[in-house]
């Protein structure tokens, strides 16, 4: 089990915090902790109650507004979200990570050019495979909520050659590539990628569900 602690606070940000808030920074920092804790223990109304408190202390610190931000978008919060990540991304020039998340947060809210804008913003920086996955599964999802299924499709076929190991990521694209297909009315098509997924994963997602849906 996780210990909380100061400790488990990058020491960067730490210093951070210490720069702004002098003698009283362990504190602040001690409630960053358990906001963490909260977060990857999955309790996201506890990690955003303790996280709020020091948005207008640390204004301006990544991580705090990150925090907060991921906090708000497993609740739902999608505007709130978004006011965050975005505040977080101008604090950290370059640092592509939440960009899927936060194109989600846009997709919800149907903001379909910031989801464009965040997706080719992400593909110029070259990021790992499974986070580019993301930012596609995203891109692609706000094409087709739009009705532009056949412009989906072209975007997700780029995540359905076979890898020499199949990850985690690679099982996300084929579902929404499959799902897409279903959508359009190429019911081969998406038995073929569902079979391809419970091939790899018999138990991912609703799969076997989905290929019974679409029978033999």
């Amino acid at each position: 089990m996780l210990t909380v602690s100061i400790k488990n606070v990058d020491v960067g940000v730490a210093n951070k915090i210490k720069e702004r808030l002098g003698t009283s920074a362990d504190r602040a920092i001690e409630r960053l902790a358990r906001s963490l804790h909260a977060f990857e223990a999955h309790r996201y109304s506890e990690s955003r109650k303790l996280i709020m408190p020091l948005l207008a202390q640390l204004e301006g610190i990544a991580l705090i507004h990150e925090v907060a931000g991921l906090s708000m978008y497993r609740l739902g919060r999608w505007q709130d979200a978004a006011d965050q990540l975005e505040i977080a991304r101008g604090a950290a020039a370059g640092e592509v990570t939440n960009h899927p998340v936060l194109a989600d947060c846009y997709r919800a809210l149907r903001r379909y050019e910031k989801v464009t804008e965040l997706w080719e913003e992400l593909k110029l920086m070259s990021p790992p495979p499974g986070l580019l996955a993301e930012g596609r599964i995203v891109a692609a999802s706000a094409l087709a909520d739009q009705g532009e299924l056949q412009a989906a499709v072209r975007m997700m076929t780029h995540g359905t050659s076979d890898p020499h190991k199949v990850q985690e990521h690679h099982l996300r694209e084929w579902y929404v590539l499959g799902d897409l297909y279903d959508r359009a009315g190429d019911v081969a098509g998406a038995r073929r990628l569902f079979t391809k997924i419970q091939s790899n994963d018999a138990s991912f997602a609703d799969v076997a569900d989905r290929l019974n849906t679409l029978g033999e």
